[in-house]
């Protein structure tokens, strides 16, 4: 009698339970019956991981129908669904919290941090003072991430723009007449500028004679601090104390090192390639007529890689007069072998 009782017991729970309950359960063990059937060795497929966390979600009674894996494993695949959820709203865009950074904001970050040593608080007062509104926190959110120079701080074109100011160099080059007749020519030119301030000629160059030139070159206040030149005998213990004299420290070039004095050595280059080349100098009154007429072209007329493509002296730049008929003309320098252009009224 017993035994009747229990069997019987599911078939009046059956009878209480209302259709929808007997449906859905009846769809849950026919579906583990088809992963079962399936293969020789079930294997959970995604479709049947969804349809447990959809019945979970939506009957009560899905733990008592569950046969063929834990409670804990369909509670695991909803949460792991989560996430795979949530990671797709992110991507949407639709992530609350914090906003991005704008692409220009992101790209003044990188170049203030390759350019400086900054920290993330100067990074951001500097674009508090631009108009930008942004966080601390987040520029530092982002700085963090930015890859590491492998040597922090200023670069040499930085430290060589700093210090050029304070130096000067010269040199001498010889110069050729037509009777063979050889010139020695000791120029002084400053790195700051590439401004040439002293060319004098002679054809027996002494040490007295050099620091006299380097007193005119150089009146009042306007000495550099450092002059780099070789180690020729010229420049002996006479110009060594003319030097001290006026406060200038003096920086020798190593032996057979003219790329040490790289300034002095390129404008003698210049010098040879745009005037020395194309003429025979006659006597000293020619050539010192044609260096002052190329040194005139050469500190307000030529323009220089060096300083930003400007002239030494700097040159404004000339715009076309406005509400006139005008052209380019062309203004001869150094014996028509250069020009300068600038703009004339039409007659």
């Amino acid at each position: 009698m017993l035994r009747l009782l229990v069997a019987l017991l599911p078939t009046f729970r059956s009878a209480l339970r209302s259709r929808r309950d007997l449906v859905v359960e009846n769809l849950a063990l026919r579906q583990q019956l088809a992963t079962l059937a399936s293969r020789r060795r079930p294997v959970i497929r995604p479709i049947d991981k969804l349809f447990w966390i959809l019945l979970r979600r939506f009957w009560s009674g899905w733990v008592e129908t569950l046969t063929i894996v834990e409670p804990n494993s369909v509670v695991r695949w909803h949460r792991a669904g989560f996430r795979i959820y949530w990671n797709w709203l992110s991507r949407r865009g639709r992530r609350s919290g914090r906003p991005h950074l704008p692409r220009e904001v992101r790209a003044l970050i990188r170049k203030m941090a390759t350019e400086n040593s900054w920290g993330s608080p100067r990074i951001h007062g500097e674009l508090l003072s631009l108009g930008f509104e942004v966080s601390e926190r987040s520029v530092s959110r982002y700085v963090r991430n930015l890859p590491r120079a492998p040597q922090a701080g200023p670069t040499w074109t930085t430290f060589l723009r700093n210090h050029r100011d304070g130096i000067a160099a010269m040199d001498f080059f010889s110069v050729p007449t037509a009777t063979f007749r050889v010139f020695q020519v000791l120029f002084i030119i400053r790195h700051g500028r590439r401004e040439l301030v002293r060319c004098a000629v002679t054809t027996s160059p002494t040490a007295a004679w050099v620091a006299q030139q380097l007193r005119e070159a150089f009146p009042f206040d306007s000495v550099p601090r450092f002059m780099i030149f070789d180690r020729g005998a010229i420049f002996s213990a006479g110009v060594m104390a003319t030097l001290r004299s006026m406060k200038i420290e003096a920086t020798r070039t190593s032996f057979r090192s003219p790329w040490q004095n790289g300034v002095a050595e390129r404008f003698v280059g210049t010098v040879r390639r745009e005037l020395l080349d194309h003429v025979i100098v006659l006597n000293e009154h020619h050539l010192r007529r044609l260096l002052d007429s190329f040194i005139d072209h050469y500190n307000q007329d030529r323009t220089h890689l060096g300083v930003g493509k400007d002239s030494p002296l700097g040159r404004p730049v000339e715009h076309r007069p406005a509400g006139s008929t005008s052209n380019v003309v062309s203004l001869p320098r150094v014996g028509g072998l250069h020009h300068r252009y600038a703009w004339r009224q039409a007659a």
